[in-house]
């Protein structure tokens, strides 16, 4: 057998057929040739596998699960045949951009603290690309507390130590299927901390067959399930109503219902940050101002989703307010507009009411 590489490269598939040679085309095109690509074919029913099979780059390793057995332990199984001493994770479906792996090995080798770095990405969708809404900048605290509230990392752009990933039993866990990143990401803690690089050296590509796009109520269970346990220990019985509160209204941006939701939800949010903030007493006045912000956008957004849905009034934003949390820096000109945007649809929804009862 050659040398091991410095990278092992591990890729589930299942029917990738269409968009599988684009992925291992922009493989190629690295800057940094030292890896491996293990592709592990979930027992698609068309031809991924012979088309991997027949791929010309020696790099390219095609495994095949004895039956189909989902994403999560097609992906273990790459893990386990890993040679690397990084492992790149990459869906089937998106694109790497060629200094992704050279930027990331230098990375991981100038800082050993760290055992999971992610980077920045655009979006594909309909063959146009956009950036993604991931804040532009960000820091390893601001990763760190994100993660307590929200996904912070697109799982394709992720590398992280081998040595790391064999001391996770399993890799990523069945249990918490189409959350299993998210979940790593904090079963990984005790092993190193958690970075991002701000360059987009990953391109997501968004389409109607994608995972994310056709498993969202297993996913949005599966994310409660990783935030409640989180915060079990701050949140005491109140983990699972804050963790489903967060999933609903912060990661899957529903409006809140009413004006007690968005209590629950924003002393929730202040709780964690307060939490988190006198755990970590080693961040920064850059690394708070960050996490302050960042927070602060998401109440902003959080606020105005219900209020341009009707569902609560600008008297509720301001009343349920929570500390550091503010009006979430959404100017008064912006509260008072998205409340007449809600009242209308408050006021059409009460006339359809009435109508239909006469």
């Amino acid at each position: 057998m050659s040398a091991a590489p410095t990278i092992s490269v591990v890729m589930a598939a299942y029917n990738a057929a269409e968009l599988i040679g684009e992925t291992l085309d922009s493989l190629a095109a690295q800057s940094f040739g030292d890896f491996e690509a293990i592709v592990v074919d979930d027992r698609s029913t068309d031809d991924t596998a012979a088309f991997v099979a027949r791929w010309p780059d020696p790099r390219v390793r095609l495994i095949v699960q004895d039956s189909n057995g989902g994403p999560v332990l097609a992906r273990n199984r790459g893990v386990a045949e890993a040679r690397g001493r990084y492992i790149a994770a990459l869906d089937h479906d998106d694109l790497c951009r060629p200094g992704r792996f050279a930027a990331q090995v230098a990375y991981l080798d100038a800082h050993p603290e760290i055992a999971l770095l992610g980077t920045a990405a655009d979006y594909l969708t309909d063959g146009k690309v956009t950036p993604s809404i991931y804040p532009v900048t960000t820091s390893p605290a601001l990763i760190a507390w994100l993660s307590q509230i929200e996904n912070p990392l697109v799982w394709s752009s992720v590398m992280l130590r081998t040595d790391a990933a064999r001391r996770l039993d399993p890799f990523t866990r069945p249990a918490m299927l189409y959350a299993e990143d998210f979940d790593l990401y904090h079963r990984i803690r005790p092993f190193g901390g958690i970075a991002r690089l701000d360059t987009p050296l990953l391109v997501y590509r968004q389409h109607a067959g994608g995972i994310s796009k056709r498993f969202v109520g297993t996913m949005e269970t599966s994310a409660a399930r990783v935030l409640a346990e989180a915060h079990a220990a701050t949140l005491g019985d109140r983990a699972a109503e804050i963790a489903d509160l967060l999933v609903r209204h912060n990661m899957t941006k529903l409006p809140v219902p009413d004006r007690a939701t968005l209590a629950a939800l924003g002393w929730g949010i202040a709780t964690l940050q307060a939490t988190f903030l006198a755990s970590h007493p080693s961040c920064s006045a850059e690394d708070i101002r960050l996490i302050r912000w960042e927070t602060a956008l998401r109440w902003a957004r959080i606020g105005r989703a219900g209020l341009r849905a009707g569902t609560i009034g600008v008297a509720d934003v301001i009343a349920v307010r929570p500390p550091h949390l503010g009006l979430g820096y959404a100017g008064a000109g912006d509260l008072l507009w998205s409340g007449l945007v809600g009242g209308v649809r408050r006021a059409h929804r009460r006339w359809t009411r009435h109508t239909l009862a006469e």
